[in-house]
């Protein structure tokens, strides 16, 4: 069950759900109580498949690409590290792609918003992607992938029932409560970004040393 938690809490910390909330408010405002739940389960799914493919085709896209593990560790902590900086800074929307002239045009699109910008880049960016492959890499026995897609599972069940309670949740904590909230989780994202990183750099400095 280590590896569930782990697993769940760094990547729900990277997905950070509770960050969308704002913008699923703002995009489903004039939507049926039915139709919102239609469009939170959509977003759920779509972020599911993408997140269960890049890990499950992680080490495929590796071996195309011939990235060491070492390097994508790295390059997703960076990742991972930006993502937290934003949600400190308060820029999360920004970063995820949300002032981009083309995403803008698609969130007045209600019938493709589930899929961009809600799934692509807001929920499944490319931090979480990067995770996933690197969990692909860390994780080969068949209970410890269990544990990893069971936590996938989970953390796309959560995405639903926070967005289906997107409106609630958006006048029980207001605008200043999601803001803070997303604030600490950039601090955690910080920090699970750091670990990458470190852990990366150690292993090649190990690997030089008895080279």
């Amino acid at each position: 069950m280590d590896i569930f938690l782990y697993v769940f809490a760094a990547l729900f910390s990277v997905i950070n759900p509770l960050g969308t909330v704002p913008v699923f408010v703002g995009l489903t405002n004039d939507e049926t109580s039915t139709e919102r739940s239609k469009t939170s389960l959509l977003t759920s799914v779509n972020v599911l498949v993408i997140l269960l493919i890049s890990f499950f085709a992680g080490t495929y896209l590796l071996q195309f690409f011939g990235i060491s593990l070492n390097a994508l560790r790295i390059a997703g902590g960076m990742i991972i590290v930006t993502s937290g900086f934003a949600l400190l800074t308060g820029t999360f929307s920004k970063h995820k792609g949300m002032k981009n002239k083309r995403v803008r045009k698609d969130l007045d699109n209600r019938e493709k918003f589930s899929l961009t910008p809600l799934s692509i880049p807001m929920l499944a960016g490319p931090g979480s992607i990067s995770l996933l492959i690197t969990f692909q890499q860390q994780y080969e026995n068949t209970k410890d992938i269990l544990l990893v897609v069971l936590a996938v599972f989970t953390v796309a069940l959560t995405t639903f029932l926070i967005l289906k309670s997107a409106h609630l949740i958006s006048r029980f904590l207001g605008a200043s409560g999601i803001n803070a909230i997303s604030r600490i989780v950039g601090f955690i994202v910080i920090a699970i970004g750091i670990e990458y990183i470190t852990t990366a750099v150690v292993s090649v400095l190990g690997n030089l040393s008895l080279g």
